[in-house]
């Protein structure tokens, strides 16, 4: 009975193993189904990156040939545009040729802004006492390089006593660096091109230094507003030393906040290179360079005075006093020696005469009425027009009130307010003069002269050390700097916003730029052959005594105003002068000739007064002993210096280029005169004397007595104020 049921089982295991094996096989084929379609998409996946990365390949290779082939039209462009190969293209892609092609616009911009001025290369300069003596310095830097000498003392001027030029603006840098061209081309054409170059370079720094907050339109912009402007336009002009100087601001600028941005060694010695330098170029810009500093690096290192801060600060004060060393040096000798000392009364009441005006300290340049805008020029004013133009300008004072608006949220904005804002305060001077009308708040008396305890500039001078800045309206020239910035961010803001409107402000801030000379000043000529040859010609070294006879400049005061042509006349021949012009007068200097009688007489009679013959007796004995060979006349004599002229021994020799030559009478007349000359020496004279030019107005003098009367002369000039020479 249970055989039968054996069978059945077995075909149930059977089953089953069927079964398993069937479950077996589909599990396989279903393994080996999705290894196939992994692989097939594998393989589909690295066909899809192959074919992806051969597209951007190919379209990379597009891409450059596109660009190759512009660049390529644009450099032929360039070829044929300029004639040079490939310039447009060369400075699209080099950052160097682009910051030369800046400057070569910034050159050419300063050129027009000055215009006339480059126009002078032709052997003429302003009819201003201030430039001739650069000539002179930058002829006696280069002398003094080339036979190794000391150029801050000379016996060429104030001779035979000499002077220092420790206070002088001497521009030692500036004559050394020119001293090949001066050599090469005389002094007049190393004047000409750094007052053509200045305008520029001003703009090109001031460029460098934007950028720390700018982007390149408002920077070049910013640029262009401080290197065109008229305030400094006109001291390009006028008053070299203060146009270089300024040249230093924008670098100390940027040196001092790079150095914040990034403390090391190498910065700190990039501004302390800075500062040294501004000092052997203007001894008065140098004082706003080290203000400038002090007020960005001042608020940093207050914050957080760590060794980090201070070292790289301590250390571009070493170098700076290292680099200025020299006329640090100079500077102490002459100020040991008492030759940079006036009397108080004499500064207090120069304080007063060159503060700036309101409302043309913030109104429209003068410069506009050159363009048929005499109404709206007539907003500005000031008291001293030979001395500056000290004014921002309409547009420039509106785009940096705009640019402040802009970027109040900034710290770094408020603090270029605040510096621009603080410079036009102390630019008022001790006074506040609104249109024609003078206020003095908080009056007291300073010294004999009437101040006002409310200005800053009042305080300012009685710093010690700053009152040798008498001139309170060169102090807008630190304020251009932030305020150009500041004026920047406006143009940014404009170019993006508005750019139609951006162009027609930079339209009106063209109307405001550059200088174009003052209308009654006319030129002279940098050389007078007819004049000179005979003076070059003799090689004895005898003195030339001009006439009128002074030491002139700034402080003190000493004798006439001289003419402006003798120390043009001075780098040609190479003679000593006994006229001087300088920034300070050294008291030991001014002793030194009051010590000659012939000096003392020479000075009485140009204020028309006659010695005894005792006097002139003394006189003569003293010029001869002197050694002086040439008297110049350079206006109508008066009589009383005629007569002084004949009883010391002089006489007439001839008469050139507009001016009467004198010699002592020991002197051969076949040597006295020139071979051109064809008229007869009295003739000569009489026609020199019929002249209608009239000499300078002088001061009366104190007493006949000439040791007296030399003494009076002095002690009159301190009292006096008259226009003073660039400081």
């Amino acid at each position: 009975m249970a055989t039968p049921d054996r069978p059945a089982a077995a075909a149930d295991r059977d089953t089953a193993a069927g079964r398993q094996a069937t479950a077996e096989r589909e599990t396989a084929a279903g393994r080996q189904a999705t290894a196939d379609r992994d692989t097939a998409a594998g393989r589909d996946t690295t066909a899809g990156r192959e074919a992806t990365a051969r597209r951007d390949t190919t379209a990379r290779r597009d891409t450059t040939a596109r660009r190759d082939t512009a660049a390529r039209r644009q450099a032929t462009a360039g070829r044929v545009a300029t004639g040079r190969p490939g310039l447009r293209g060369l400075a699209a892609r080099s950052p160097v040729a682009r910051q030369f092609a800046l400057l070569a616009c910034y050159l050419a911009a300063g050129i027009a802004a000055t215009w006339p001025r480059a126009e002078y290369l032709t052997g003429k300069v302003p009819a201003v006492r201030d430039v001739s003596s650069y000539v002179w310095d930058l002829w006696w830097v280069a002398r003094q390089v080339s036979h190794l000498g000391d150029p801050w003392f000379t016996h060429l001027m104030a001779a035979p006593a000499g002077m220092q030029l420790g206070f002088d603006t001497t521009m030692p840098l500036a004559g050394l660096v020119m001293t090949p061209v001066t050599l090469a081309f005389g002094p007049a054409c190393s004047f000409f091109l750094l007052t053509i170059a200045m305008p520029g370079l001003a703009c090109y720094v001031m460029q460098r230094a934007a950028r720390l907050w700018l982007r390149p339109p408002g920077a070049i912009a910013a640029g262009a507003l401080f290197g065109l402007s008229a305030m400094l336009a006109w001291q390009d002009w006028y008053h070299l030393n203060i146009a270089i100087g300024a040249v230093t601001l924008p670098m100390t600028m940027e040196a001092a906040v790079r150095l914040r941005r990034c403390p090391g060694r190498r910065r700190s010695i990039v501004l302390g290179l800075v500062l040294g330098a501004s000092v052997l170029v203007n001894q008065e810009t140098a004082v706003m360079a080290v203000i400038l500093a002090a007020l960005l690096l001042g608020p940093w290192l207050a914050r957080r005075p760590t060794a980090a801060r201070l070292l790289p600060c301590c250390a571009a004060a070493l170098v700076a006093a290292a680099v200025a060393s020299p006329q640090l040096v100079a500077m102490a000798q002459q100020a040991s020696a008492g030759g940079a000392t006036a009397a108080p009364a004499t500064q207090a009441r120069g304080y007063g005469l060159y503060g700036a005006q309101l409302p043309g300290l913030f109104g429209p340049s003068p410069r506009v009425a050159d363009f048929g805008l005499s109404g709206l020029a007539a907003v500005y004013q000031y008291r001293q027009p030979t001395e500056g133009v000290p004014t921002f300008g309409l547009v420039l004072t509106a785009l940096a009130a705009a640019g402040l608006a802009l970027s109040w949220r900034q710290p770094a904005a408020w603090l270029l307010a605040a510096v621009w804002l603080g410079c036009a305060a102390l630019a008022l001077g001790t006074t506040l003069q609104a249109g024609h009308r003078q206020y003095v708040p908080l009056a007291e008396v300073w010294h004999g002269a009437r101040v006002s305890l409310a200005m800053p500039y009042t305080w300012f001078v009685r710093i010690p050390g700053m009152s040798a800045l008498r001139e309170a309206d060169r102090l807008a020239l630190l304020g251009l700097v932030p305020a150009a910035v500041l004026a920047g961010r406006a143009v940014d803001w404009l170019r993006d916003h508005a750019r139609p409107l951006a162009v027609a402000v930079l339209a009106l801030a063209v109307l405001e730029a550059g200088w174009s000379g003052i209308p009654h000043r006319g030129t002279m000529r940098t050389a007078l052959p007819a004049l000179d040859r005979p003076i070059a010609a003799d090689h004895s070294g005898s003195i030339v005594v001009d006439i009128p006879f002074g030491l002139r400049g700034g402080l003190p005061l000493y004798g006439s105003a001289i003419s402006p042509r003798p120390l043009l006349l001075a780098t040609a021949d190479g003679h000593p002068r006994a006229i001087s012009y300088s920034s300070w007068v050294p008291a030991p200097t001014a002793a030194a000739i009051m010590a000659h009688a012939f000096y003392r007489g020479l000075v009485a009679a140009q204020h028309g007064h006659r010695g005894s013959p005792a006097q002139r007796a003394a006189a003569r004995t003293d010029a001869r002993g002197m050694d002086i060979g040439w008297v110049l006349a350079w206006h109508r004599l008066r009589p009383a210096v005629r007569s002084y002229l004949t009883a010391t021994g002089f006489r007439f020799s001839y008469r050139a280029d507009g001016v009467s030559v004198y010699r002592p009478s020991s002197v051969p007349a076949a040597s006295a005169e020139p071979a051109a000359s064809a008229e007869p020496a009295a003739q000569a004279e009489r026609a020199a004397s019929a002249g209608t030019a009239r000499p300078p107005p002088a001061r009366a003098i104190a007493s006949t007595d000439w040791p007296n009367g030399g003494l009076a002369m002095i002690r009159s000039a301190r009292r006096t104020t008259g226009t003073t020479r660039r400081s």
